[in-house]
């Protein structure tokens, strides 16, 4: 390549800090992740699409093992879950957290361990119990006293099953108040405020069908702090050592949730991984020291931070237009594959890809193709002054609560997820088409 042509590729780079790391910029505007160029991706597959890098996702996989050697890790499969995510966070060492049937049966019949995942849910049916018992999930989270009686009936005689009790601990963290988990007042756990988790603990520790492996809580979403993660451990390890009072139980497990923060827009702040293992190791060993319990095994739930960075969304422009004093960049997604900024107000940074272009930059706000007023993708978004219809939009950070949260509306159809590595892409999920909501409307 020519010193003009590497000058091109530089000018076009832009910020990448919150691209995967495999994201290398191409000649004439183009841009590749896992060795594949995001345009022909896009050739090749239509778009909208989502492109999720391998080696970003097992990479992920690897920092969580090597920050917590000696705890568990689960994967947050509510993040994104496939049958190739399941092999990949599988074959790096991390456990899964799934939170229905549907992630438990497509986790187990992808080969997944039962007794490496944990059943989840603040109002699991009885479809979902049944499922986690019949497959031998390892541990299911207690989030309401009514769970106990009917988890102990349906282990049935001879049968044991491991628990958790989900904790409300008095922890308000998160990006958004939707997301914000760990306070009272919310559908989540039982307070120990008010003695909901000290009565629920009693109840199990008198079901000779339920063994009490431990605590739980998780304090929120999107959580780039971590002094929250602090306090939560402080009021954890001082339930824990209240049950060992009453009940002279030590309880061998603590589960602390996930929610860890990751930067959308380059310059957004991002949870320091290694700094919350070493705050939490040295809490945890610190805090049992004080209350005279020997130190559980320490269990964290990351999802968003492993799925989300190894995610891009391409869209192709249908529209540009001022109205208002603004201008309008439509494309052909929106709100049906990505709900979060609709939801919690979230903010992206696309950027052009498959071209270069000369002009300067502009504000624009990138909308979907929905009957939705709310249907934004990006407001402020910096683009060239001349996007025209036809031109290519990707958006990092793409991996975490989009394909998992993608809906039907409009009957446009979810996009495909392509998985990409090493120069070669494949499908994981492919597109919804016309012909399955047909054959899903089986009313005359």
């Amino acid at each position: 390549m020519t010193i003009e042509a590497l000058t091109a590729v530089a000018a076009d780079a832009g910020d990448l800090t919150v691209w995967p790391a495999s994201a290398t910029p191409l000649p004439h505007g183009g841009l590749a992740v896992g060795g594949v160029s995001l345009a022909e991706a896009a050739q090749r597959f239509g778009t909208p699409v989502y492109v999720l890098d391998e080696g970003e996702v097992r990479g992920r996989c690897r920092s969580y093992r090597a920050a917590f050697p000696d705890a568990e890790v689960l994967y947050a499969a509510k993040a994104f879950l496939s049958r190739a995510m399941v092999r990949w966070v599988g074959e790096e060492g991390l456990g899964l957290d799934v939170c229905s049937a549907g992630e438990l049966e497509l986790a187990v019949t992808s080969g997944f361990p039962p007794e490496r995942i944990v059943l989840h849910g603040n109002a699991k049916s009885p479809g979902d119990l049944a499922s986690a018992l019949r497959l031998g999930v390892g541990r299911i989270v207690i989030d309401s006293r009514c769970e106990i009686a009917r988890i102990a009936a349906a282990v049935g005689p001879g049968g044991r099953q491991r628990v958790l009790v989900r904790v409300v601990p008095g922890v308000a963290a998160g990006g958004h108040e939707k997301i914000r988990t760990g306070t009272e007042g919310q559908k989540f756990g039982l307070s120990a405020a008010d003695g909901s988790a000290q009565e629920a603990v009693a109840r199990i520790l008198d079901q000779p069908r339920l063994e009490l492996a431990g605590l739980h809580c998780h304090i929120g979403s999107q959580i780039t702090s971590v002094e929250p993660y602090r306090v939560a451990l402080g009021r954890m390890v001082e339930l824990m050592a209240s049950v060992r009072e009453a009940h002279d139980v030590a309880l061998p497990e603590l589960d602390l949730g996930g929610g860890h923060g990751i930067a959308y827009r380059p310059g957004e702040p991002a949870l320091d991984l290694p700094a919350l293992a070493r705050e939490l190791r040295t809490a945890l060993a610190d805090r049992c020291a004080a209350a005279g319990l020997p130190v559980p095994r320490l269990t964290v739930e990351p999802g968003r931070a492993i799925a989300g960075p190894a995610g891009v969304a391409v869209y192709r422009v249908l529209a540009v237009k001022r109205s208002g004093g603004k201008v309008f960049v439509a494309v052909d997604g929106g709100m049906s594959d990505n709900p979060r900024p609709a939801l919690y107000g979230a903010r992206y940074a696309p950027r052009l890809v498959g071209r270069h272009s000369a002009a300067g930059s502009r504000t624009a706000t990138v909308v979907g193709r929905h009957c939705e007023a709310g249907d934004v993708l990006a407001v402020n978004a910096e683009l060239p002054a001349d996007v025209h219809p036809g031109d290519l939009l990707a958006v990092p950070v793409a991996g975490a609560y989009q394909s998992s949260m993608a809906s039907g509306y409009n009957l446009v159809g979810r996009p495909p997820v392509v998985a990409v590595h090493e120069g070669a892409a494949r499908i994981l999920l492919r597109r919804e088409t016309l012909e399955d909501f047909r054959h899903r409307d089986i009313g005359a």
